[in-house]
């Protein structure tokens, strides 16, 4: 008796025989697989990577048990850091999986973040419709803002400046139509 636990002293992780706290891994995966799934559930959102994170959880317990002084935090935190990674790299995963009934030549596989390149020549774009903005009379550049800023119909407008609808839009045509040409000038549009 006295041999069986001069053995169990000697395998435990040193800090854990002075606390009594002498679990071993069976123990604690029998004590916390299941509270941990419903941890890692909560977090990654499916059953199949819960159960993933959680047995990678221990495998990872397994390989450092000697160092880790308490197991039950130490799997908490690893399971939290794990589903976190899982979920910020779902993220970046594209299913290539059909939805019943989609045909597939409707799935748009494509990245919705528009290239560098396209993006800065996006914003030179808008800078340059910026600055066209400018070289219109201040009543040209305010039916400007409220047909595109705040988004108000022709009658809309009219009823904000006193004018008649049909001048809203004799003016406005007018606006863009110097934006237009301001901008192909630059080269922007054709």
């Amino acid at each position: 008796m006295a041999l069986m636990q001069q053995k169990r002293a000697s395998t435990e992780p040193s800090g854990r025989s002075a606390t009594g706290d002498s679990e071993t891994i069976e123990e604690l995966f029998m004590a916390l697989e299941s509270p941990l799934l419903s941890y890692a559930m909560r977090l990654a959102r499916q059953v199949e990577w819960a159960e993933d994170i959680v047995q990678e959880a221990f495998m990872r317990l397994h390989a450092q048990f000697d160092d880790v002084r308490e197991p039950k935090k130490w799997l908490y935190r690893t399971v939290h850091n794990l589903a976190l990674n899982h979920r910020r790299d779902s993220g970046k995963i594209v299913s290539l999986e059909l939805k019943q009934g989609e045909a597939p030549e409707n799935v748009d596989t494509t990245d919705p973040q528009p290239l560098p390149d396209e993006q800065i020549a996006r914003l030179e774009g808008i800078g340059l419709v910026r600055l066209s903005l400018k070289t219109l009379d201040k009543r040209s550049r305010e039916l400007v803002r409220l047909k595109f800023n705040e988004g108000l119909s022709y009658k809309e407008i009219a009823g904000r400046t006193g004018l008649t609808v049909s001048h809203v839009g004799y003016l406005l045509h007018h606006a863009i139509k110097a934006i237009a040409d301001e901008l192909a000038k630059n080269g922007v549009v054709p």
